[in-house]
């Protein structure tokens, strides 16, 4: 596989209060927050509107499990079916099933720290 990942998808990270989280950043740091964090927009270099997500998760969450980590970084993917094939060939930890909803596909790995890593293959066209 050529492209692998091709760019951030996100940043999650685990806080006592998301609600005090999401008003800091957006008094403090001008994020244009609401009840999921902050969605970034942006044009990749095909001129194709993409975005980047930031969220605040209840320190409580189980999402992401099996990591005992305080944060979870998304990735954007291309062909994450392929990907997951290929990166289950190469011996990488996948954690559950790939998951299909109407903004994407989602598949999760663990990389050799225990970290989880959300891998998503977006449809950017949601975001026209």
């Amino acid at each position: 596989m050529k492209n692998r990942v091709t760019g951030i998808g996100g940043i999650f990270f685990k806080t006592k209060d998301t609600e005090k989280a999401n008003e800091w950043y957006k008094n403090h740091l001008g994020l244009d927050t609401n009840n999921y964090g902050c969605t970034f927009e942006w044009l990749d270099e095909n001129g194709k509107k993409c975005s980047t997500q930031w969220s605040p998760f209840k320190a409580d969450i189980e999402y992401f499990s099996p990591s005992e980590k305080e944060f979870m970084i998304n990735y954007r993917v291309e062909n994450l079916e392929e990907l997951l094939k290929v990166l289950k060939e190469e011996g990488v930890t996948i954690v559950g099933d790939m998951e299909t909803y109407d903004y994407g596909k989602f598949g999760w790995i663990l990389d050799p720290d225990g970290n989880k890593i959300e891998l998503w293959e977006p449809v950017d066209s949601a975001l026209q």
